[in-house]
């Protein structure tokens, strides 16, 4: 009897994939993909893949395949085959097995789906031995030669090695079929894995960077970071950090340092890990600029407005090469959100799941670290260490305020040996020390609009969009009135702050209200700037706007940080970190030096405690041993925004509205959606579907794309100063939650 893993129209069957094949195939591909690991975790992940399938060689499922619509299970033979024949490591291996369809499952308890426990005592079509004929399992399997186990972590470490495990299976079962399916069509034997490698990188940005004039003192202060970072390339992978100052040079040099150290250790590429969505586009962009006619074959920039859309992975159509690569992170340069690649390395979905085993053999570069959630910076911290400790990744913690995340520093199980790769940060930090700052307590809007009218040229940062609005509103006569807000989308905050940094350059009033935004690596330069109450972290990235360049003395250059008058109450989320800030103003007469910002961490790290840092998402699982890991629960706990933002489209220029007019008759929506990127503007859920019930916004291809594409059909609603905005009282409610 012939077994088959996919079918075709053939009803002779002449052109079907064995399923012996498929096996085999899947399980070298995965085996391939965990070379990179600390560890010997080939062996384990071959073994996945030989079994991941195993439930096929059943009289149903082969039937199915022949046209009977009757659902088989073809999973769960595999991973009780694994529990049977190699004990508490295939007992790992049957999460990934069992799962690699319908995703990781909890190990014992019941949550929204059946456990691994139901699955493996669940009754099942007969498994014919025909199979012992055509797959060579293992013997015999253990734990992997070279794993390293750390102390208080050995479940979740478990835990980690079972979710890579997955993602070499899952990967290469889409793979494998994929390529089955292209080569049914007659559209080659599967997609072009061919990426500029990291030497020609290196080469095009020496190229780059050999441009650079030292001609200022701020310009002689980037080349010796510059220098230093990259002298340290030849170190061995492991904890890194990079303490540069904002408008240092942190961006290109980290860029510098991560292709030197990934070709001197024979690593694969380089993911950068950047909090804000614009900041993905910018750095982006500075990237692709670096690195020349390469920079668009080689960075991928992966967010969460148009991916993770398990319809589109299985489009045989699509030539996109760099979309392809966003499912399975394949590029040499990878620029993503901190959400999207933190939640993936606690995913237990396979679309989400298949791009980490591409991390491992990797230079992860975590940029502004300090902004990494609190409610789950101890689940952040445990993935970063064991990504270094077995994984061969260097993760560079960078930023102008450092967290206090190491075990030196009294953090919680914190990170040990973080080598630093600045000269002497804080001789960096006086050098680079271009502003005053004062705190003036409590302000109100009508106390802000008097002092903003005595400067032609000012900033004003506040918590909210919605004060925001209101502050610019109040100033809006004044000459050069200006307001910044993420309602408007990416292109049309490009377009306004051409037209700011060059009335500054020209030295013709600009008065800017903005959210924090303007904070997130955005190269503005304003003589003085006023800040509401916040993170000191926030604080310092609001210096970096005043005297950016160094041109004029530091006395000259004044940050004012101001309460905020009780009509506009600071958010409870900010509020947190503007008190441990407080505390900081009080006691040292620079808030920003080292030993400042230091204490600042560590005073609110031991305010929250570990309990609120996230320490019961690694207790259940320590608590769940490996038959019982949680695999579900912690997919669902670990969310690092809490309400749920949802992409509108604004059809804001011709050049969106032509890709939009593509879109409606398009069969695929890779390159189209990338092209729209620059015209969304995300929204609060309350008020994404308080715009879709009065039809503000309606779907493109509805039947097709669902609701991922929603075009603003109510043009009406998009402002020139305010962007999407509306008098709707639950977007109102919406915009009282978000910065």
């Amino acid at each position: 009897m012939d077994f088959y893993a996919h079918s075709t129209e053939r009803s002779d069957k002449a052109d079907w994939q064995s399923l012996a094949e498929h096996l085999t195939a899947v399980g070298e591909l995965a085996a391939d993909k965990a070379k990179y690991f600390n560890f010997d975790g080939r062996r384990l992940a071959e073994a996945a893949g030989l079994l991941h399938d195993l439930g096929k060689y059943t009289k149903e499922f082969q039937q199915r395949l022949e046209g009977n619509p009757v659902r088989v299970d073809h999973a769960t033979h595999g991973a009780i085959t694994a529990v049977d024949r190699y004990g508490s490591i295939g007992q790992l291996l049957a999460y990934a097995i069992a799962g690699h369809h319908a995703g990781l499952a909890n190990g014992r308890d019941n949550g929204e789906r059946t456990s691994l426990k139901d699955r493996l005592n669940k009754e099942l079509p007969e498994l014919l031995t025909y199979w012992e004929n055509e797959i060579s399992l293992p013997k015999k399997l253990g734990p992997p030669t070279g794993f390293k186990p750390m102390r208080n972590r050995g479940t979740f470490q478990l835990a980690f090695l079972g979710r890579m495990l997955f993602s070499c299976l899952v990967d290469a079962d889409y793979l494998d079929t994929e390529a089955f399916y292209l080569r049914k069509e007659r559209v080659g034997n599967g997609r072009d894995h061919s990426f500029p490698d990291l030497s020609a990188l290196s080469k095009r940005l020496d190229g780059y960077l050999g441009n650079f004039k030292a001609d200022s003192e701020v310009n002689r202060i980037r080349a010796r970071v510059l220098e230093s970072v990259r002298s340290n390339a030849s170190q061995d992978p492991g904890l890194f950090s990079l303490s540069v100052p904002t408008g240092g040079g942190k961006t290109l040099a980290s860029l510098a340092f991560a292709l030197d150290h990934a070709i001197a250790h024979n690593l694969r590429r380089i993911i950068f890990v950047i909090p804000f969505t614009s900041i993905v586009e910018q750095s982006a962009a500075v990237f692709r600029e670096a690195l020349g006619d390469l920079g668009e074959l080689a960075v991928l920039e992966h967010h969460s407005a148009f991916t993770d859309d398990e319809r589109d992975v299985g489009n045989h159509n699509s030539k996109d090469k760099l979309r392809l690569a966003m499912e399975n992170w394949e590029a040499p340069i990878v620029v993503t959100t901190s959400v999207q690649f933190f939640e993936s390395l606690y995913a237990n979905r396979g679309s989400r799941c298949r791009k980490l085993h591409n991390i491992p053999g990797s230079v992860v570069i975590l940029d502004e670290a300090q902004t990494l959630p609190l409610k789950l910076l101890l689940p952040c911290v445990s993935a970063m260490d064991e990504l270094a400790l077995n994984y061969r990744t260097s993760v560079v913690l960078c930023t102008a305020t450092q967290p206090a995340l190491k075990k030196e520093e009294g953090f919680f199980n914190g990170l040990d040996n973080v080598r630093e790769l600045a000269p002497d940060p804080e001789e960096l930090q006086r050098q680079l020390e271009r502003v005053r700052i004062h705190y003036r307590g409590r302000l109100t809007d009508q106390d802000l609009v008097g002092e903003l009218a005595n400067h032609e040229q000012a900033l004003c940062i506040v918590n909210s969009r919605r004060h925001a609005r209101s502050l610019y509103q109040s100033i809006s006569h004044f000459p050069g009135a200006r307001h910044l807000t993420t309602l408007m989308c990416a292109k049309h905050r490009s377009k306004a702050l051409k037209e700011i940094r060059q009335r500054l350059k020209n030295g013709e009033p600009c008065r800017l209200i903005a959210t924090s935004l303007i904070e997130a690596g955005v190269d503005v330069d304003f003589p003085v700037v006023y800040r509401a109450e916040a993170g000191l972290d926030s604080i310092a990235q609001a210096a970096g706007r005043c005297n950016r360049e160094g041109s004029r003395s530091a006395a000259q250059s004044n940050v004012y940080v101001f309460a905020v008058a009780s009509d506009w109450p600071t958010p409870p989320d900010v509020e947190q970190f503007a008190e441990a800030a407080r505390s900081i103003f009080r006691r040292y007469e620079n808030p920003l030096a080292l030993d400042a910002i230091r204490d600042y961490f560590s005073a609110l790290y031991w305010v929250k405690g570990k309990d609120q840092l996230g320490s019961r998402m690694l207790k259940i699982v320590e608590d769940g041993r490996l038959e019982g890991i949680p695999y579900e629960i912690m997919a669902s706990d670990f969310r690092m925004i809490d309400s749920r933002m949802l992409p509108v489209i604004v059809p804001y220029d011709e050049i969106a509205r032509k890709a939009l007019r593509a879109l409606q008759w398009a069969e695929s929506c890779g390159g189209i959606a990338r092209r729209l990127q620059a015209y969304l503007v995300q929204l609060p859920e309350q008020a994404f579907r308080a715009l879709k019930e009065t039809g503000a916004i309606q779907p493109i291809q509805a039947g097709k794309f669902g609701e991922q594409f929603m075009e603003l059909v109510n043009e009406d609603l998009y402002h020139e100063a305010y962007g999407l905005d509306w008098d709707e009282p639950s977007f109102i409610s919406a915009e009282k939650s978000v910065i």
